[in-house]
């Protein structure tokens, strides 16, 4: 990083302590915000913020990155991004990173808790033990070994989820768009149809995707066996919670464990208000599937390093929207980081005014995805400011930065 270059960091969220001192073990100035910022306020104060931290309440829209001139970086503190506007982000130059696999453990220990607690009627007979309700019967309760648990969507979480549930002794279904390697013993169906018919309890860990929306409706539920378990801790708007509730109150969904809502309050001080409230043998909990000391910790150094690592070299691994390239160190050089639209020639232009100026190339690293072609060029000497004007003035240039 060039010095005397000062960057503003804005934090949003409660993101975990150990972001802060990352970035203030760097000497950048970071500002934090304990709730999420609506479209207007955000706009207010993102003028000057080079890098936004945010969880998964904050939404990143278009006119937001268009008045965040200084912005280079967005962590997403999280698993999701559909809150942010990647390709508003792409076409300003701005890298998005967030966290696939760091809270992934968590969600997936909380799964297999509420399963058992739902199957068991433990949440429902422990509410009746606090009001003083003696409720003692074996009715109705089952373990978990020997039942059938459908997981929709096999990445992360629901591959992991298959392989300690198996441990259990459950027999594993899955379902997804994609064509995954089964883990363990686990089943592969071939349609949603399917797997609803066959299970036991259904377990939902999808992706944020605008077609995911209502993923699980009426028409689902219908599908799905009588009794059934269902279980969300995925995306809110994946379930209709109307459809949940009415399945709950006809008892077609012996019981539900639901962790995200298709509308959540912005903070812990706005009211929280949902169909599923007060019904029998169902667990609502406010969205923290990932909320342990350990995940957030993972998170806040997986991002906030990966950050850095962007900042300092130019490094892109694991970005959600910018081609991903590991970079080496260089010593006795100068770094250029180039980001521009995804068209032929730029690379040929940017060295040819370097070999126009006798600038040798120590090393040059391309790659390119759908929209952004991103060249990192390490040069051997000191330069003109006139090399530096005519690689920004190439036609197609979407941002350049000097790293060192």
């Amino acid at each position: 990083m060039l010095k005397n270059q000062i960057l503003k960091i804005l934090l949003l969220e409660n993101i975990h302590p150990r972001t802060h001192r990352i970035f203030r073990d760097d000497n950048l100035v970071v500002k934090s915000i304990s709730g999420s910022l609506g479209e207007q306020e955000l706009c207010e104060v993102i003028q000057d913020v080079s890098i936004l931290g945010i969880r998964s309440k904050t939404i990143v829209t278009k006119n937001v990155i268009e008045k965040a001139k200084k912005l280079l970086a967005v962590g997403a503190y999280c698993i999701g991004t559909n809150q942010i506007d990647l390709n508003a982000c792409s076409d300003r130059g701005i890298v998005v990173f967030n966290a696939p696999f760091s809270n992934t453990r968590s969600v997936v220990e909380m799964v297999l808790g509420e399963i058992i607690m739902l199957i068991r009627g433990v949440f429902d007979k422990s509410n009746k033990l606090h009001n003083g309700y003696w409720s003692k019967s074996a009715n109705g309760n089952h373990e978990v070994r020997g039942k059938k648990l459908g997981i929709i969507g096999y990445g992360n979480i629901g591959s992991q989820l298959s392989v300690l549930a198996e441990s259990l002794g459950m027999n594993v279904y899955y379902y997804d768009l994609l064509d995954k390697l089964a883990l363990g013993n686990a089943k592969r169906c071939d349609s949603l149809e399917q797997l609803l018919s066959k299970c036991d309890i259904v377990s939902v860990h999808v992706d944020g995707r605008p077609e995911n929306r209502n993923l699980i409706s009426y028409k689902q539920f219908e599908q799905m066996k009588n009794g059934v378990y269902f279980l969300n801790l995925s995306r809110g708007f994946v379930v209709n919670i109307k459809a949940l509730s009415d399945n709950l109150k006809s008892n077609k969904v012996k019981g539900a464990a639901i962790d995200v809502f298709p509308s959540e309050p912005k903070n812990n001080r706005e009211p929280f208000v949902s169909e599923l409230q007060d019904l029998p043998n169902v667990i609502i909990t406010p969205h923290i599937g990932g909320s342990t000391e350990e995940a957030q910790q993972n998170i806040a150094e997986f991002v906030s390093n990966k950050i850095m690592d962007f900042i300092h070299d130019g490094s892109t691994m694991l970005s959600v929207n910018f081609p991903n390239l590991q970079l080496p160190e260089i010593i006795n050089a100068h770094r250029l980081m180039h980001v521009h639209k995804n068209v032929p020639g730029i690379l040929a232009k940017i060295n040819n005014i370097l070999a126009a100026n006798s600038i040798n190339i120590v090393g040059q690293y391309l790659k390119t995805n759908e929209n952004i072609g991103y060249v990192i060029t390490d040069i051997s000497r000191e330069y003109e400011r006139d090399v530096i004007n005519n690689i920004k003035d190439i036609a197609g240039t979407i941002r350049f930065r000097i790293i060192y």
